[in-house]
């Protein structure tokens, strides 16, 4: 038995290297979808910063608002956000006259939030860049490809709602 230094074994290699094996998180689905998402989030990023000149948060904001003026809570559930991350990318939106706010009349303790005709007119432009990336995504899928995708897609978004809700019962 010898009780020398262990030799240290190489980790599995990634995609791309001169064995083409993928570590095993990186094989895992959950990790593809997340590239997939992350290249589509860089590429809106960089879109709507040359088209509205908005950042990520920003856009997120506009696009979120619509043509539907929530309050300030209502919008931060609705994009996952904290209520100060919010407040703070809401008052740059209203530097730059995108976004007017108000105190809900029926609600003191409410504020609500709306496009200006600016903040219209970059959300037209957020939504017009949205469609174009969904039609060239998806325009190599055939109609029952596509149904196929959504419903599992829908499928797999119910089952890791349900595994956040159990890892938030364990803490």
């Amino acid at each position: 038995m010898s009780h020398g230094p262990k030799k240290q074994t190489r980790p599995a290699l990634v995609a791309g290297n001169i064995d083409g094996v993928l570590a095993p998180i990186t094989a895992m689905m959950s990790s593809r979808l997340m590239v997939l998402a992350n290249l589509l989030k860089r590429g809106a990023i960089l879109r709507y910063k040359r088209l509205a000149g908005l950042s990520s948060v920003e856009f997120g904001l506009v696009a979120s608002l619509g043509r539907r003026p929530p309050s300030v809570i209502r919008l931060a559930e609705a994009v996952g956000m904290d209520k100060g991350q919010i407040s703070r990318a809401l008052a740059e939106l209203v530097t730059r006259k995108l976004v007017a706010k108000e105190i809900n009349p029926r609600d003191n303790r409410e504020t609500l939030v709306c496009l200006t005709k600016a903040g219209l007119a970059a959300h037209d432009a957020i939504v017009a860049g949205a469609q174009e990336r969904n039609r060239r995504l998806l325009e190599q899928l055939d109609n029952d490809e596509f149904k196929l995708l959504l419903d599992q897609i829908d499928r797999l978004t119910d089952t890791a709602a349900r595994m956040l809700a159990d890892e938030k019962e364990l803490n």
